[in-house]
């Protein structure tokens, strides 16, 4: 019987016997324990579970807790009145039982109903407290598991914006080589489907390792450079014991691309991608250096592939990440992103 008592059953016994027992102890430290004090306090505790489960049950049909502060405090202090005045007036009969009637008997009355007062307060007030900071707890967790929902349909929103981002600027540059090069057309083809099965599997997941990254980066670069050919050098510059970082899938290939489409593309000449991974400081540091400048509204790095990083990284990581992007010197451009390492 005692497993099926809720907790709230569980305090009010505990705590109003708890009191009992102080009570008791104090009235025996004073030499003043008799089985009429013995028999009151009995009846305090039995009439303080009573009257505070009925001004409970009365709070939750009404839903004082929910109400603002000042209204539920104005509503408490009423019930707790009316609940003080039966429960002094059945005590005082019971005293009334065991001896005359005294002469101060109205005073007697008055601090009677000012006791159990203070005892219904202290008992509304740990009650309003629970539910207080319980509700504030619940709203709490509701907010951070909203923030949670937000956060991974945004970042399905990004992801689901790159790919088609990139599959038209892929199936752009095999339109270029069809006529031209149909054999190449088709090596370019197959690039683009191992591209798309890697992209596909990246989208089940918000981080990957560096390494599945950067195969995805090297059929991209590949596939580029067969329509830039000699227009485009490629370099690597990759620390072994980065490569199992995780890191946000695509954010590599969209900064690359961005590189291409911005950088490389625009110069006649063509030019070189270098791609790095590093850990500094305890940071994971990639850098993505094109040679090309920024210049007008690019340099506020502009545009969807540089948002969707600044986006992402700031929902996965907050402020412990960071990214940039800016005029290296004359000739070179560099995207730097900086991840922690935990």
């Amino acid at each position: 019987m005692l497993r099926n008592l809720s907790k709230y059953w569980w305090c009010q016994i505990l705590g109003w016997g708890l009191y009992s027992v102080i009570f008791i102890f104090f009235a025996f430290f004073f030499d003043r324990v008799g089985v009429a004090l013995v028999l009151h306090t009995l009846l305090v505790m039995v009439l303080g579970i009573f009257f505070t489960h009925c001004l409970r049950a009365v709070a939750l049909k009404y839903k004082w807790i929910e109400l603002p502060f000042e209204r539920a405090v104005f509503r408490f202090f009423f019930g707790i009145i009316i609940c003080a005045i039966p429960d002094a007036a059945i005590l005082n009969a019971f005293m009334l039982l065991f001896g005359p009637v005294p002469d101060d008997l109205l005073p007697r009355l008055a601090f009677s109903f000012l006791q159990q007062s203070a005892l219904i307060t202290s008992w509304v007030a740990i009650y309003f407290t629970w539910h207080y900071v319980e509700r504030s707890r619940n709203v709490q967790f509701d907010r951070l598991k909203l923030e949670a929902t937000v956060r991974t349909l945004e970042l399905k929103t990004i992801k689901a914006q790159l790919n088609p981002h990139f599959i038209f600027n892929a199936l752009n540059s095999i339109r270029a080589l069809v006529d031209e090069d149909p054999q190449r057309a088709r090596t370019a083809i197959t690039e683009l489907s191992n591209i798309l099965r890697s992209s596909m599997q990246a989208e089940k997941v918000e981080m990957v390792s560096l390494e599945n990254e950067l195969n995805i980066v090297k059929d991209y670069l590949a596939l580029e450079h067969i329509r830039f050919e000699e227009r485009l050098k490629i370099q690597y510059d990759i620390e072994a014991d980065t490569l199992e970082l995780p890191i946000p899938p695509m954010m590599l290939q969209t900064l690359v691309e961005n590189a291409i489409k911005h950088g490389i593309s625009r110069e006649i000449r063509g030019g070189t991608i270098s791609v790095g991974s590093h850990v500094k400081e305890m940071q994971h540091e990639l850098t993505i250096r094109n040679t090309g400048q920024i210049r007008g509204e690019a340099s506020n790095g502009g545009g969807f592939g540089l948002q969707s990083t600044r986006q992402r990284l700031e929902l996965l990581f907050g402020k412990r990440a960071s990214f940039e992007i800016r005029n290296l010197d004359a000739q070179t451009v560099e995207a730097k992103v900086l991840m922690p390492l935990f």
